[in-house]
């Protein structure tokens, strides 16, 4: 028979047992689980104005977006430089936790290459997925006197330097494009540069310039305010199969400009994979499609990894037409 000293010592012992069981099921102090991602809203700069293609266009993917992450996606307008004054400044202030995303295009890759930027383009970013590319094109308003792109380069033959022509920053797609077919032609045009693509084309509409060399165009060409003389892609659209590339007007010209989503550097890999997973689906969405359709362009997909080579790519071959071109920011 047990003493009552005895029967003490067992409970205590018993006692300790099951608070080192209870211990060992509980998470070590100072070590809470991190929280699933996401678990608040993210912000997506678009760097360009509001009522543009591209923001129409990124507002519809963030909405689908926002579905699929089971949180919402806001669109942020950061419009400058080119269309780099919003990415650049994501990469300098944005933690690289996923919740603040930048839609980048090419002129990422050629401004360091004609100023000083706060960025580098081949270590600052962490590249998540392409989604599609700007048709580029040369449009002038319906009335405009030239019905060709010959004859706008003739009459630029006779007027050097005084057809003026816009597109969205200096350096960006549409101005190396068209400074590349003046130096084939053996003509001038005076370059004035603007901060999205509606301030451009309410420019033209307007009389202020022109003719433009970008994307965008599509609405406008449709409603019957411009009229698109020649496209820089590879062959001619679907869409316009009456408009003819510059290409097969002898001119050696095939202009692509992709656009896609990026992050701050040092992204953990499982929330890249999650976003881009999470994009690529909502690339899919009915709204985002019809969009991208009405401005001609088509899905340009690229991996994490393809668009990441893709971007380290593009330096060495933008130094080249820099170079060739000689052109410089004023």
């Amino acid at each position: 028979m047990s003493t009552p000293l005895h029967r003490r010592r067992a409970l205590r012992l018993a006692g300790a047992g099951a608070l080192t069981t209870l211990l060992a099921a509980l998470p070590l102090a100072g070590t809470a689980q991190p929280a699933a991602f996401p678990n608040k809203p993210l912000t997506l700069i678009v760097p360009f104005p509001a009522g543009g293609p591209t923001d129409a266009q990124m507002r519809a993917l963030a909405a689908a977006a926002g579905k699929v992450l089971g949180q919402s996606v806001v669109v942020v307008n950061q419009p400058g430089v080119g269309g780099t004054l919003g990415p650049a400044n994501m990469a300098r202030t944005a933690a690289p936790d996923g919740y603040t995303l930048s839609i980048a295009g090419n002129t990422l890759y050629r401004l360091p290459l004609l100023q000083k930027v706060s960025y580098d383009p081949l270590k600052d970013f962490t590249y998540l997925i392409n989604l599609t590319g700007y048709t580029m094109g040369i449009a002038v308003r319906a009335d405009a006197p030239w019905k060709t792109l010959d004859d706008l380069i003739a009459d630029a033959r006779t007027r050097p330097g005084q057809i003026n022509y816009g597109s969205t920053g200096v350096g960006s797609s549409g101005h190396i494009a068209m400074e590349r077919l003046a130096k084939a032609t053996g003509t001038s045009f005076n370059y004035i540069p603007f901060k999205g693509g509606a301030e451009e084309a309410t420019a033209l509409l307007g009389g202020h310039i022109d003719f433009i060399s970008n994307a965008g165009w599509g609405a406008q060409v449709d409603a019957g305010k411009m009229r698109l003389l020649a496209t820089y892609s590879g062959k001619r659209l679907k869409q316009r199969p009456d408009v003819p590339t510059l290409k097969e007007q002898g001119y050696d010209l095939v202009i692509t400009s992709p656009i896609g989503v990026v992050g701050p550097r040092g992204m953990p890999a499982q929330v890249v994979a999650q976003l881009h997973d999470a994009l690529r689906q909502a690339m899919q969405d009915p709204t985002y499609q019809r969009l991208i359709a009405q401005w001609d362009q088509d899905d340009l997909y690229m991996s994490a990894q393809a668009y990441h080579d893709y971007a380290q790519e593009q330096m060495p071959k933008e130094k080249v037409f820099l170079d060739q071109l000689g052109i410089e920011l004023k």
